[in-house]
């Protein structure tokens, strides 16, 4: 990772929320009828969305097509009611890297890059998505490289929109299909993640991404948390934020419990 921008937090803020992968599709209305309770009443002074708020993003103009932009559209609506009350900040991840301005605007989110130091009450956090340090999955980081570029984003944005759904629901299918049949996991490299949080300067990495909620340490004095996904219909549900109180390390919550 190269050196992050800087984002210098306001005096005022006291509370901060953190949440990475919901995974938000048409197919899970519990989840979303989750989320949208939780982002109507955190008392957050601000919101840090790091990557996969949704299952998968196809370009802006989703929020035009006739059959299924009506989800979508609410997706952003519940966003800009938030966004009304605090700051949101968004984050691109693997799922959503193709979320544009568009979206930004219409939800009134701020866009930040990966990663960004987050400075607040005299601590530095290093925030990420975490895909990219991963780095043991190397078919995955060449994936990544390759969609990332200029030019396949265009051609993959050229296409028709239905058409660009369709490859959705199979890279969707796919993925599932690896849930099922993969034994182990590809999680964050200890020592890259040491290497980036050290050469921003930064107490704490927050990231998203592997699924596997926890705390680890890095080193004597620097620690890497790792944010949950959501799922509403699992035993026990999965609905998780990272809450930072002012002054004192961030602690999960479960917002069914705010």
């Amino acid at each position: 990772m190269n050196t992050a921008p800087v984002l210098q937090a306001p005096a005022h803020w006291r509370c901060v929320d953190f949440l990475s992968d919901v995974h938000l599709h048409m197919d899970d209305a519990d989840t979303f009828a989750a989320w949208q309770r939780y982002m109507a009443h955190t008392e957050a002074d601000a919101l840090f969305i790091l990557g996969d708020l949704f299952e998968v993003w196809v370009g802006d103009d989703v929020l035009d097509h006739p059959e299924q932009g009506h989800f979508w559209q609410a997706c952003a609506r519940v966003l800009h009611h938030t966004s009304q009350r605090m700051p949101v900040y968004f984050m691109v991840g693997n799922r959503d890297f193709l979320v544009g301005e568009r979206l930004l605007d219409v939800a009134g989110l701020t866009g930040l890059s990966d990663p960004t130091v987050l400075t607040w009450a005299g601590q530095r956090w290093l925030l990420s998505h975490g895909d990219a340090l991963c780095t043991a999955d190397v078919a995955y980081q060449a994936f990544r490289a390759q969609v990332r570029q200029s030019t396949w984003t265009q051609t993959f944005l050229a296409k028709p929109l239905d058409e660009r759904l369709a490859l959705a629901r199979g890279m969707r299918q796919a993925s599932e299909e690896r849930k099922h049949t993969q034994d182990e996991w590809a999680d964050v490299d200890t020592p890259t993640a040491l290497a980036a949080t050290l050469a921003n300067h930064c107490q704490r990495l927050i990231h998203g991404h592997t699924h596997q909620p926890a705390v680890h340490q890095l080193d004597a004095l620097h620690h890497r948390h790792v944010l949950s996904d959501w799922d509403a219909r699992a035993t026990p549900p999965r609905l998780q934020v990272l809450r930072a109180e002012r002054g004192q390390a961030p602690q999960p919550v479960d917002t069914h419990n705010l």
